[in-house]
């Protein structure tokens, strides 16, 4: 009988030798540390990537011995900073350690120049690169100012399924809150199905479920829909009623990253969507997150 170790062992022994392999690539010099003669570890110490990250030398050894201890964000970020982790690198320790990144890379490989040059050309319309996770990873400036002010969001809340249960200036916008929480949990449900053991996703699951009700809520329905285009009417606080229609345009092949817009219905919309990119200029709009 084959016995198969649990997705959590797995992570953890993986998480040991990622540590391990970018320690001993490191030179002592690097992190201006002087190169002993009797030096025989390749790389760093233990020891030493534990001073460099201000944690203990026993908790940082049971960490490269795969034990089971809890690993916080800032202690992560501790660690990826003295290892010198690329974004590449830093992505990958925090998607085997399951935790979500209280610095993540200002840029996003999924936004291209031209796709933001795209976003930018598309204005008044708004316009917006999500992931299938409803990360916002672009936007341009009426975008921004849709359902609030991104610019004011710290990076790991630009997310469409956080902002319409904990945010107020978005839920203050959407003209029918309920129906809207349903159709989006129903459409992260469905688009989770394929992610079930990918730690961002059920670091988002788990952040709704803690601090809102209306969420577990409708989680709990389980009901699932797809993508797909359909009218929407936000209350802007700067310009007022706008109706608008949905649609998602798809960068890459299956549920990937997706361009959304949302365009005009009638002239007194696309008036109205004029005059908030006037109002939204001034700010620096489409702040990246990572995917």
């Amino acid at each position: 009988m084959t016995t198969v170790a649990p997705d959590s062992d797995v992570r953890r022994h993986e998480l040991a030798e990622f540590l391990r392999s970018r320690r001993e690539r490191i030179a002592p010099e690097q992190v201006g540390l002087v190169r002993g003669q009797r030096r025989r570890t390749p790389g760093l110490r233990r020891e030493e990537v534990a001073h460099l990250s201000s944690v203990g030398v026993t908790w940082y050894t049971w960490l490269e011995q795969a034990r089971d201890i809890h690993v916080s964000a800032q202690v992560l970020d501790a660690v990826a900073r003295a290892l010198l982790l690329d974004v590449s690198e830093r992505s990958h320790l925090f998607a085997l350690a399951g935790s979500l990144d209280p610095a993540p890379p200002a840029q996003c490989p999924s936004v291209t120049p031209a796709v933001r040059a795209m976003l930018d050309q598309l204005g008044p319309i708004p316009a917006c690169v999500q992931n299938s996770r409803y990360d916002i990873l672009a936007y341009n400036a009426t975008y921004g100012r849709l359902l609030g002010n991104l610019d004011d969001k710290r990076p790991e809340d630009l997310n469409c399924m956080w902002l319409a249960f904990t945010d107020p200036q978005w839920r203050a916008a959407v003209v029918d809150l309920p129906a809207t929480h349903r159709v989006m949990a129903a459409k992260f449900r469905a688009a989770m199905a394929e992610h079930l053991g990918e730690p961002a996703w059920r670091t988002l699951l788990d952040r709704l479920v803690g601090v809102s009700a209306e969420f577990r809520e409708v989680w709990a329905r389980h009901e699932v829909v797809g993508q797909g285009t359909k009218s929407k009417d936000i209350r802007n606080a700067h310009v007022g009623l706008l109706r608008l229609e949905h649609t998602n345009l798809w960068l890459g092949p299956g549920a990937g990253p997706r361009l959304v817009s949302y365009v005009p219905r009638d002239q007194e919309t696309r008036e109205r969507l004029e005059q908030l990119e006037r109002l939204a200029e001034p700010s620096a709009a489409g702040v990246p997150v990572s995917v």
